[in-house]
Protein backbone atom coordinates (compact mmCIF):
# COMPACT_ATOMS: atom_id res chain seq x y z
CA UNK A 1 0.00 0.00 0.00
CA UNK A 2 1.69 3.49 -0.84
CA UNK A 3 1.31 6.73 1.04
CA UNK A 4 -1.46 8.29 -0.90
CA UNK A 5 -3.42 5.38 0.02
CA UNK A 6 -2.56 5.27 3.52
CA UNK A 7 -2.66 8.97 5.10
CA UNK A 8 -0.65 7.23 8.44
CA UNK A 9 2.12 5.79 6.79
CA UNK A 10 4.07 8.37 8.67
CA UNK A 11 3.54 5.96 11.84
CA UNK A 12 5.34 3.18 11.40
CA UNK A 13 8.78 5.72 10.88
CA UNK A 14 11.60 5.14 13.11
CA UNK A 15 12.22 9.09 14.32
CA UNK A 16 15.54 9.15 12.31
CA UNK A 17 13.50 8.39 9.21
CA UNK A 18 11.35 11.08 10.35
CA UNK A 19 13.71 13.45 10.51
CA UNK A 20 15.52 12.71 7.43
CA UNK A 21 12.32 12.60 5.32
CA UNK A 22 11.35 15.99 6.34
CA UNK A 23 15.20 17.31 5.68
CA UNK A 24 14.87 16.52 2.35
CA UNK A 25 11.32 17.79 1.76
CA UNK A 26 12.50 20.74 2.85
CA UNK A 27 15.38 20.87 0.67
CA UNK A 28 13.75 19.96 -2.31
CA UNK A 29 11.18 22.13 -1.63
CA UNK A 30 13.16 25.62 -1.00
CA UNK A 31 13.26 28.27 -3.54
CA UNK A 32 15.26 26.94 -6.37
CA UNK A 33 15.21 23.05 -6.58
CA UNK A 34 12.68 22.32 -7.98
CA UNK A 35 12.97 25.46 -10.78
CA UNK A 36 16.35 23.64 -11.60
CA UNK A 37 14.95 19.80 -12.06
CA UNK A 38 12.28 21.00 -13.80
CA UNK A 39 13.94 22.65 -15.87
CA UNK A 40 17.14 19.22 -16.47
CA UNK A 41 13.40 17.19 -16.42
CA UNK A 42 11.91 19.59 -19.42
CA UNK A 43 15.47 19.23 -21.36
CA UNK A 44 14.96 15.43 -21.65
CA UNK A 45 18.94 15.32 -21.89
CA UNK A 46 22.28 16.56 -20.62
CA UNK A 47 22.31 20.46 -19.93
CA UNK A 48 25.58 22.59 -19.46
CA UNK A 49 25.69 24.93 -16.31
CA UNK A 50 25.04 28.35 -18.76
CA UNK A 51 21.63 26.82 -20.21
CA UNK A 52 20.45 26.43 -16.89
CA UNK A 53 21.13 29.86 -15.63
CA UNK A 54 19.68 31.18 -18.81
CA UNK A 55 16.20 29.19 -18.03
CA UNK A 56 16.13 29.57 -14.09
CA UNK A 57 15.07 33.21 -14.16
CA UNK A 58 16.80 34.85 -11.58
CA UNK A 59 19.36 32.77 -10.02
CA UNK A 60 22.50 33.28 -9.01
CA UNK A 61 25.56 31.64 -10.30
CA UNK A 62 26.57 30.87 -6.50
CA UNK A 63 23.02 29.65 -5.71
CA UNK A 64 23.03 27.44 -8.98
CA UNK A 65 26.18 25.62 -7.99
CA UNK A 66 24.90 24.84 -4.43
CA UNK A 67 21.48 23.63 -5.88
CA UNK A 68 23.20 21.51 -8.29
CA UNK A 69 25.58 20.43 -5.99
CA UNK A 70 22.32 19.59 -3.86
CA UNK A 71 20.57 17.98 -6.07
CA UNK A 72 23.33 15.87 -6.71
CA UNK A 73 23.76 14.44 -3.25
CA UNK A 74 20.17 13.50 -3.06
CA UNK A 75 21.12 11.65 -6.27
CA UNK A 76 18.34 13.22 -8.37
CA UNK A 77 20.04 14.84 -10.82
CA UNK A 78 23.68 13.86 -12.17
CA UNK A 79 27.21 15.91 -13.29
CA UNK A 80 29.71 14.68 -15.91
CA UNK A 81 32.68 16.65 -16.24
CA UNK A 82 34.66 16.14 -19.47
CA UNK A 83 38.51 15.95 -19.67
CA UNK A 84 38.68 19.42 -22.42
CA UNK A 85 39.96 22.67 -21.96
CA UNK A 86 37.79 24.73 -21.11
CA UNK A 87 36.36 22.23 -19.12
CA UNK A 88 32.64 21.29 -20.14
CA UNK A 89 30.33 19.96 -17.72
CA UNK A 90 27.26 18.87 -18.25
CA UNK A 91 23.75 17.70 -15.77
CA UNK A 92 21.11 15.62 -16.46
CA UNK A 93 18.41 14.76 -14.57
CA UNK A 94 18.06 10.73 -12.75
CA UNK A 95 14.98 8.75 -12.83
CA UNK A 96 14.97 9.58 -9.59
CA UNK A 97 14.62 13.63 -9.98
CA UNK A 98 11.96 12.47 -13.18
CA UNK A 99 9.84 10.58 -10.19
CA UNK A 100 10.04 13.62 -7.92
CA UNK A 101 9.54 16.33 -10.10
CA UNK A 102 6.00 14.33 -11.35
CA UNK A 103 4.89 14.43 -7.96
CA UNK A 104 5.58 18.65 -7.36
CA UNK A 105 3.21 19.40 -10.68
CA UNK A 106 0.61 18.84 -9.05
CA UNK A 107 1.11 20.54 -6.14
CA UNK A 108 1.73 23.56 -7.93
CA UNK A 109 -1.39 23.32 -9.83
CA UNK A 110 -3.38 22.89 -6.48
CA UNK A 111 -1.50 26.00 -5.35
CA UNK A 112 -2.34 28.05 -8.23
CA UNK A 113 -6.08 26.58 -8.39
CA UNK A 114 -6.49 27.92 -4.82
CA UNK A 115 -4.75 31.01 -4.65
CA UNK A 116 -8.05 32.78 -3.84
CA UNK A 117 -8.63 30.88 -1.17
CA UNK A 118 -5.12 32.45 0.75
CA UNK A 119 -6.36 35.92 0.28
CA UNK A 120 -5.88 38.10 3.24
CA UNK A 121 -3.56 35.46 4.41
CA UNK A 122 -0.14 37.66 5.78
CA UNK A 123 2.29 36.39 3.17
CA UNK A 124 6.54 36.43 4.52
CA UNK A 125 7.89 39.18 2.90
CA UNK A 126 11.39 38.23 1.07
CA UNK A 127 14.31 39.53 2.37
CA UNK A 128 15.45 42.56 0.89
CA UNK A 129 18.36 40.63 -1.15
CA UNK A 130 15.66 38.01 -2.33
CA UNK A 131 13.49 40.69 -3.66
CA UNK A 132 15.37 41.24 -6.87
CA UNK A 133 15.56 37.53 -7.45
CA UNK A 134 11.90 37.36 -6.81
CA UNK A 135 11.17 39.74 -9.78
CA UNK A 136 12.85 37.49 -12.18
CA UNK A 137 11.93 34.24 -10.97
CA UNK A 138 9.69 31.74 -12.75
CA UNK A 139 6.49 31.82 -11.62
CA UNK A 140 4.67 28.89 -10.17
CA UNK A 141 1.98 29.29 -13.44
CA UNK A 142 4.86 29.41 -15.59
CA UNK A 143 6.15 26.08 -14.39
CA UNK A 144 2.55 24.39 -14.78
CA UNK A 145 2.21 26.53 -18.26
CA UNK A 146 5.44 25.16 -19.62
CA UNK A 147 4.88 21.26 -18.45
Amino acid sequence: MDAQQNPDFCDSLTDEQDEAARQLLETVAAKWPMAVLYELVCAGGPVRFSRIRDRVDGISQKVLAQTLRTLESYRLITRKVYPEVPPRVEYQATSLGHKLQQQFVPVWAWIVEHLDDFQGVAIITPKVDDRADLEHSTSASELIARH
